[in-house]
């Protein structure tokens, strides 16, 4: 069974464009994404799934040039963009992510991919964006393709939602199976932000990161970040006021 992860990726950030390449310690956040993503024992491909607006050329490119494999297809209608990619590749279980999330946890994700697999009978989408429970940026979606495949047949053309993927999904509790992750209690942190949505989140992220690599310290993961974040407080708090607007989509 091929398993693969997408990571929608773009440019044209409306409140911090280029962000997906911003250098964060000396690689492009989206690198670090990607690598991380790769450390997955069950995935075996990643694929950045960006738009074809002339500013996502450079990520194209950036792309081409480390061999990593890239699809581009609408820039608004993102469901469309990532089910076509799908359809391309020709995947069968899907994980999706999205380029903000550049801490992603290979742990995480394969515990994520091995529920979803022993109870792939029982549910066609899994995700811990449902609810939020872990720290956002975190996040870890997973179905079959076909579920978003056929998703993007149902909801209508005009639909503003489309500018999401998976979460149409959710839209279909009465088609669809639907099953929500949640964190451990000692991972349970829905208000330490580590997602880039703005320079805020940014500039926590390379402090982040500048903390772990100064000390050689490359394989960290979502525990040793939520530990360092409650033993720097003034360094969480630099981005907890930025509006969140996945916010209105999902609960607490």
């Amino acid at each position: 069974m091929k398993i693969t992860a997408t990571i929608q990726a773009r440019m044209g950030s409306s409140r911090l464009p280029g962000k997906v390449l911003a250098d964060v310690c000396g690689k492009p956040m989206i690198q670090w994404q990607i690598e991380r993503i790769s450390k997955s024992r069950l995935i075996d491909e990643v694929i950045v799934v960006t738009s074809t607006n002339t500013a996502d050329d450079v990520l194209e490119q950036y792309c081409r040039s480390r061999k990593i494999q890239c699809y581009r297809d609408s820039e608004d209608d993102v469901l469309s963009r990532v089910a076509h990619a799908l359809v391309e590749y020709d995947v069968e279980v899907h994980v999706e992510f999205c380029g903000d999330s550049p801490l992603a946890d290979p742990q995480i994700i394969d515990e994520a991919i091995g529920w979803y697999l022993k109870q792939k009978r029982d549910i066609d989408y899994l995700s811990s964006a449902i609810e939020t429970t872990y720290p956002p940026g975190f996040e870890v979606t997973i179905y079959e393709a076909d579920v978003l495949i056929e998703t993007n047949r149902i909801v209508e053309a005009d639909d503003h939602l489309r500018e999401h993927a998976g979460f149409n999904i959710t839209r279909f509790p009465d088609r669809f199976k639907i099953a929500s992750m949640t964190a451990p209690q000692h991972l349970r942190e829905p208000d330490m932000y580590v997602e880039v949505d703005t320079d805020e989140d940014l500039q926590v992220l390379r402090a982040i990161v500048g903390l772990f690599t100064q000390n050689g310290f490359l394989d960290f993961r979502i525990a040793d970040v939520i530990r360092l974040l409650k033993d720097n407080p003034d360094l969480a708090s630099r981005n907890q006021n930025v509006v969140r607007r996945w916010k209105s989509l999902r609960g607490k």
